[in-house]
């Protein structure tokens, strides 16, 4: 039978690894190899710690010669692993790559894929890998982006961002829209429910039941939401939700409502309502800066909870649903919350626009 190299201690080694072994802040691992060199130290061999630890004898007996070795430190790290040792990357190299997947595209696709990127540089596609992820490179992802056209730019923001951050005492700020055209959609098949180690099915096909128009007033105070559904959305309905919301606020209170350029909510008899109205005031976004009303967050969260992987089998349901969640929102609302300054938009804005024209122009 092979003996294991037997392991002498010094009373202060057998002090440091019986605290380490009965430690309750040090790793279970750290501990437990501590425990392998004190039962090494009372003559048992290598299957029979490995027994009373529950490992194996090789784990055993490599502890015990990194011990004898390197001492008490040579317990506290694991041991160096085997496999060829990273290829270390040079400064062109990764240069090289990083102008590649910003500046070109591949002759076959709109975008580099690792193993492409590897293929067009000479190297494997972990290398690619790992340098995307150290510059933060993601090729296969794409955002959608439109800077605002409109001249007036600077002072809607400004307008807009100060009811946010600082509204008129006395007074309502209300973001408002329409989502047009929600459809009521029925599966052709019934899915599969969730359950453990499965995910929940339903089929990519679907029946179409008709269609409804959601309008939505987030009061920006308290979070509460103002709404109603409609078949279409022309300024004849504009105006009923805007009767809606004149008869749901208290009547002593100026309306500050944050609302789109769409042309329904500039129609010539929308604004002689207005006009009857006086405490209502209207504040438009910039054109396409649909992001600074703050309702399309409400419409996102409705989307991702109750309408995406709903199935409506009429617009009746699908209007009850809409109705449902709005109601179990407005039991505990939660205020959405602006923090940028306009400033630090418009700052945004003219990098935006400098980059565009530079892709532009370069």
């Amino acid at each position: 039978m092979r003996i294991a190299p037997h392991v002498n201690l010094t009373e202060e080694q057998k002090r440091r690894l019986t605290s380490i072994a009965q430690s309750k802040s040090a790793s279970v691992r750290f501990a437990t190899r501590a425990r392998m060199i004190l039962l090494a130290a009372e003559g048992l061999q290598d299957k029979q710690i490995a027994g009373q630890v529950a490992m194996q004898r090789q784990a055993v007996a490599l502890w015990r010669k990194r011990f004898l070795l390197l001492g008490i430190d040579g317990l506290a790290k694991d041991a160096p692993r085997g496999g060829r040792r990273r290829t270390a990357r040079s400064p062109d190299l990764v240069r090289k790559i990083i102008e590649r997947t910003t500046q070109t595209t591949p002759p076959d696709a709109t975008h580099w894929s690792t193993p492409s990127m590897a293929r067009a540089i000479g190297v494997s596609a972990s290398t690619v890998g790992r340098v995307w992820r150290e510059h933060g490179l993601k090729p296969h992802r794409v955002k959608s982006f439109k800077l605002s056209g409109d001249k007036r730019f600077a002072e809607k923001l400004d307008d807009i961002v100060g009811l946010y951050l600082s509204p008129p005492e006395h007074a309502l700020v209300l973001s408002c829209d329409e989502k047009s055209s929600i459809q009521a959609l029925d599966r052709t098949q019934l899915g599969l429910p969730i359950r453990k180690g499965k995910t929940a099915t339903m089929t990519h096909d679907y029946r179409r039941h008709g269609t409804t128009t959601l309008f939505a007033a987030l009061r920006m105070l308290d979070g509460k939401v103002i709404s109603t559904c409609m078949p279409r959305h022309r300024h004849q309905e504009w105006i009923k939700f805007l009767e809606l919301i004149d008869s749901r606020t208290p009547a002593d209170q100026q309306l500050h409502l944050i609302v789109d350029n769409y042309a329904t909510h500039k129609h010539p008899r929308v604004l002689r309502w207005l006009k009857r109205h006086p405490r209502f005031h209207i504040h438009f976004t910039p054109t396409s800066a649909s992001w600074l009303n703050m309702v399309e967050r409400f419409f996102r969260d409705l989307t991702n909870r109750r309408l995406r992987r709903g199935v409506f089998t009429s617009v009746e349901k699908l209007i009850a649903a809409i109705e449902a969640y709005i109601a179990e929102s407005n039991k505990n609302p939660k205020p959405f919350i602006w923090t940028a300054k306009a400033a630090d938009i418009l700052e945004k804005v003219k990098l935006a626009r400098a980059s565009l024209h530079k892709s532009v122009t370069g």
